[in-house]
């Protein structure tokens, strides 16, 4: 059974990659004009989840990230999935 330094050993260093990809994609966002839409919403709704001391955040994280509803939608928006719930108006 791995323990603590043994997760660090193996997983840190592609931890700490994805971590710096996050924060390098809110520069981004930051640093560039126009409206962003509720992707960046969830998104930085997620954050404080990613945060918390809970077990279960990669579950937490993705149920927020997901779209609950149970009624099919009249017509797609999009030609792809958004990876985020659509806000309720729309």
């Amino acid at each position: 059974m791995p323990n603590k330094k043994d997760i660090l050993d193996l997983h840190f260093m592609d931890a700490r990659c994805k971590l710096i990809d996050v924060a390098a994609f809110l520069d981004r966002m930051e640093r560039h004009s126009g409206e962003a839409d509720f992707r960046l919403a969830a998104f930085k709704k997620a954050i404080p989840i990613l945060l918390s001391e809970q077990p279960g955040r990669a579950r937490a994280i993705l149920e927020s990230l997901s779209d609950h509803s149970t009624e099919p939608a009249e017509s797609a928006s999009t030609q792809g999935a958004s990876g985020a719930p659509l806000p309720a108006d729309q």
